[in-house]
């Protein structure tokens, strides 16, 4: 079992620049593959990025490709999503999600273990 927390979320501007990390309990996280989430308000929750076990394979929404990046460091149990060039578009409340498989998915219902979220807030 695995537990999730995020943090690094806030207020920025349009245009502007965040890390989220997404901190890991447990000594095998590296046998997860883990995804990024995103809802706002009144919609459903929405894939943003997902990376595989290792950090070798990457997938993203269309939404976010280009501008967004994700990344692992399995020694410090933790996934970062670097998001850049951000529109009030993607404010939202952010989750990551984790599953024992070595492909990434992109269907929220893949991924057994959820963190709490962190708001972002995008002021335009």
């Amino acid at each position: 079992q695995v537990q999730l927390v995020e943090s690094g979320g806030g207020l920025v501007q349009a245009g502007g620049s965040l890390r989220l990390s997404c901190a890991a309990s447990g000594r095998t996280f590296s046998s997860y593959a883990v995804g990024w989430f995103r809802q706002a308000p009144g919609k459903e929750r929405e894939f943003v990025a997902a990376i595989n076990r290792s950090g070798g394979v990457t997938t993203y929404a269309d939404s976010v490709k280009g501008r967004f990046t994700i990344s692992r460091d399995n020694a410090k149990n933790t996934v970062y999503l670097q998001m850049s060039s951000l529109t009030p578009e993607d404010m939202a409340v952010y989750y990551c999600a984790a599953d024992n498989r070595y492909m990434p998915a992109t269907n929220r219902y893949a991924y057994h273990y959820w963190g709490q979220g962190t708001q972002v807030t995008v002021s335009s």
